[in-house]
């Protein structure tokens, strides 16, 4: 019993705890965003942004802090940065890591639902309470309740086992809030797992929350119709983040973000009276914005382009390279090796041709095996190079061929209706090669699946294997590959969760 009381105690000073780091978070975001908002488009939103996203990672481990100690739920570590290189590009990687809209929106439901369920415990609580302890101080407040009225110290007495059972009851209702707090939104402090969301949807039914909450709150109070300020707040979020999930591309997305800000300044002079048209200088400034970072993602995506074809070519030359040694390797310990041993016994043949005749036919015999063995070697070597039946027959014959030869079931799939350049053809195959090759001897994998499609302007090639995961991205043959790769302008991207098996997808250009 002590341990459950305990525990409800716990939970109550958890909840209540809302009333500062609710306020806390009410003041971050609402100056958070409004700085933000009032800088976008300006290179001071990057260091404003970065503050924000410090600002906000901070209360979050706050609030992980307080789950573990009072309700015994571990969030784990919360992230105060988001990384990223460059200087646009810190800003970039805070609007794209997940944990800090995660953080985000537990703070804002903290503020927004956590703040109320707040005010109700200690309530409920403090009302039961004030029963127990009536005879104490029933002097003083004179209380009464309908026709009761505690004016003696008997009727405050007999007011207590009303109050210790309501004080039990608000206990256990504070306890069973805080637990289906823990379960339902403590989560999201947690990093993330899975594939990424756009939480558009919890953004909308936040957003029609605090609209609600808000329009509720001014029809019991009555007068102006002051929520049109909260009103054009939320409206302006969530237009945002819809535009920002269907824009077609970068210039859009940030003239479409122009386009809202003005947006709201209008709807802010509309709002308060009208008169001076105060907002054209906010276009006027919005507009210079948006030319600047246009020509500022411009200039940085030109300069990002020259440093991709630099970073290619020294990779291209690196994997050509080093086939040129894996080649004078194989030449040197294999072929030529078996052609001087083939010339020592053909010269051994001749000098007993005439007085050992029969020695000489099994040195001949020999140099023949020899013969062979070395136009095997040479054969393969010229396979590994380029394989001959990728240009006779095509890519989806020469990755059949591989299937086949294969010590480990493979399913192709591929439509390709006409062949790309011969240079895509080569790198798609090996990508397939190397992937074959890498599940069977590093992931145990028991079936591989190859899928090759044209999807309009680039060839796709995607190899699927159920191993054990976990391959190195930085290991000498998937570094090649990604060379191999980018020197023709593609993509190459590897997923290999531990246990989970590895999916490896190259994406090759061959518009013709």
């Amino acid at each position: 019993m002590l341990g459950v009381m305990k525990n409800a105690i716990r939970s109550l000073a958890y909840l209540a705890s809302a009333l500062v780091t609710g306020t806390l978070g009410f003041g971050l975001l609402l100056a958070g965003w409004l700085t933000v908002g009032l800088l976008a488009l300006t290179p001071l939103s990057v260091p404003a942004l970065v503050a924000f996203r410090w600002g906000v990672g901070a209360l979050a481990a706050l609030e992980a802090r307080l789950a573990r100690l009072l309700l015994g739920k571990d969030a784990g570590p919360q992230r105060l940065t988001s990384g990223g290189t460059g200087y646009w590009g810190r800003a970039k990687a805070i609007l794209a890591d997940r944990s800090f809209w995660r953080q985000h929106g537990t703070i804002a439901a903290r503020t927004l639902v956590g703040w109320p369920l707040a005010v109700g415990g200690l309530s409920l609580v403090g009302s039961g309470l004030y029963l127990v302890f009536l005879p104490v101080y029933y002097r003083q407040v004179g209380f009464h309740f309908d026709t009761f009225h505690a004016d003696t110290l008997g009727n405050a007495l007999r007011a207590v086992p009303f109050g210790a059972a309501g004080t039990i009851v608000a206990l256990a209702l504070v306890h069973w809030t805080a637990r289906g707090w823990a379960r339902v939104v403590l989560p999201y402090l947690a990093p993330p797992r899975g594939p990424a969301k756009s939480f558009f949807v919890p953004h909308a039914a936040l957003v029609a929350l605090t609209d609600v909450v808000v329009l509720i709150v001014w029809a019991s109070v009555g007068g102006p119709f002051w929520p049109k300020w909260v009103l054009a707040g939320t409206t302006l979020t969530i237009s945002l983040h819809a535009w920002l999930l269907r824009a077609p591309s970068a210039l859009a997305r940030i003239a479409g973000v122009a386009v809202f800000l003005e947006a709201f300044q209008v709807a802010l002079w509309v709002f308060g009276g009208g008169g001076y048209f105060w907002p054209v200088w906010t276009a006027i400034g919005l507009a210079a914005a948006v030319a600047v970072t246009v020509v500022v993602l411009r200039r940085g995506r030109l300069e990002h382009r020259i440093e991709v074809l630099e970073t290619t070519r020294a990779g291209a030359v690196d994997v050509q390279e080093t086939d040129l040694r894996r080649i004078e390797r194989d030449l040197h310990d294999g072929a030529q090796a078996r052609l001087v041993a083939l010339g020592m016994n053909l010269g051994l043949a001749e000098q007993k041709l005439a007085g050992d005749p029969e020695a000489a036919r099994d040195l001949v015999v020999e140099a023949r095996a020899g013969v062979e063995q070395a136009l095997r070697e040479l054969r393969d070597l010229a396979r590994g190079v380029h394989p001959p039946v990728l240009t006779d027959r095509g890519l989806g014959a020469a990755v059949a061929s591989l299937a086949h030869a294969g010590a480990v079931p493979v399913v192709v799939e591929e439509d390709v209706p006409e062949r790309p350049p011969a240079a895509v053809e080569t790198a798609a195959y090996f990508v397939v090669a190397e992937a074959m090759a890498n599940a069977a001897k590093h992931a145990d994998a028991s079936r591989i699946t190859v899928r090759i499609v044209r999807e309009a302007d680039r060839l796709v090639v995607e190899v699927v294997d159920d191993g054990r995961g976990g391959a190195d991205v930085s290991g000498s043959g998937l570094t090649g590959l990604r060379h191999r790769v980018e020197a023709l302008d593609g993509t190459l991207a590897v997923t290999s969760p531990s246990g989970g098996g590895t999916v490896l997808r190259a994406e090759l250009p061959c518009a013709s």
